[in-house]
């Protein structure tokens, strides 16, 4: 299904984005050495029902994970890319963390994700991943304008991501979201231009580059949900909610003022 939104719609959106990257920034604030996953999960649990919004996660159950996720925010630790079921692990110092966080207010759903380096431990090729993951981001957000294609979108983050050398996963990727968190458009992070389905005002998107460094294959973990590189390389993520307007895209995951 894709949905096209009202503007009514689209401004709870905007809503529902500004509470998924708060809580985000928080979450990132509160994680330090030492700092365990099983807490970033409860800090986010009480951050979304003070704020009187649903979890996107604790009851999804798809295909491809071994549901209900059970968990309100996804945890990914180093060689840890996508659905990271949190667990019992503490932090350390140069950690490489992805935080993925999904809620529905009002209605309406919101996804984004951060990816950083927990303590003072600055590893290059860490910082690397990151940078090429959100300047992907602002590339394929730039090609998100009205009249445009899902191709133009994915071909945009794939350039960025293929020049600064790593393998792409076509697999998972950005996918159309409004009522519901996972929806169609699917939006590999790389394509070919002038191809797939054209973007209309209304249209909202979650754009998610994602690499691993040396590999484009995943392996799941034990748990059943976490997908982690086939060579145990290091990963990261970066995702936006982003809105087709008539002047081209809206970023709806930014934290408020």
């Amino acid at each position: 299904m894709i949905e096209i939104l009202n503007p009514t719609e689209v401004s709870r959106a905007k809503e529902t984005g500004t509470l998924v990257a708060d809580i985000l920034q928080t979450l990132k604030g509160r994680a330090t050495v030492g700092t365990n996953l099983l807490d970033i999960d409860r800090w986010a649990k009480d951050m979304i029902l003070e704020a009187g919004a649903v979890s996107c996660y604790v009851d999804y159950a798809p295909s491809f994970g071994r549901g209900p996720f059970g968990h309100y925010i996804c945890t990914g630790v180093n060689d840890a890319v996508l659905h990271g079921l949190p667990r019992d692990y503490s932090l350390a110092d140069g950690d490489l963390l992805t935080l993925d966080l999904a809620v529905s207010q009002g209605g309406v759903a919101a996804d984004a994700a951060i990816s950083f380096i927990v303590g003072d431990s600055k590893a290059a090729e860490s910082v690397a991943m990151i940078n090429a993951t959100e300047r992907a981001l602002s590339a394929g957000i730039a090609a998100a304008k009205p009249g445009a294609r899902i191709g133009d979108i994915s071909y945009a983050i794939g350039a960025v991501l293929s020049e600064a050398g790593y393998p792409i996963n076509t697999q998972f990727g950005g996918h159309g979201i409004g009522s519901t968190m996972h929806q169609d458009p699917h939006v590999p992070n790389t394509g070919r231009p002038g191809r797939g389905y054209k973007l209309r005002p209304g249209l909202l998107l979650a754009l998610e580059p994602w690499v691993m460094a040396d590999t484009a294959e995943l392996v799941t973990d034990a748990d059943g949900w976490t997908l982690r590189s086939a060579t145990g390389c290091l990963t990261a993520h970066t995702e936006h909610t982003i809105a087709i307007t008539d002047d081209g895209a809206e970023i709806l995951t930014l934290p408020g003022a």
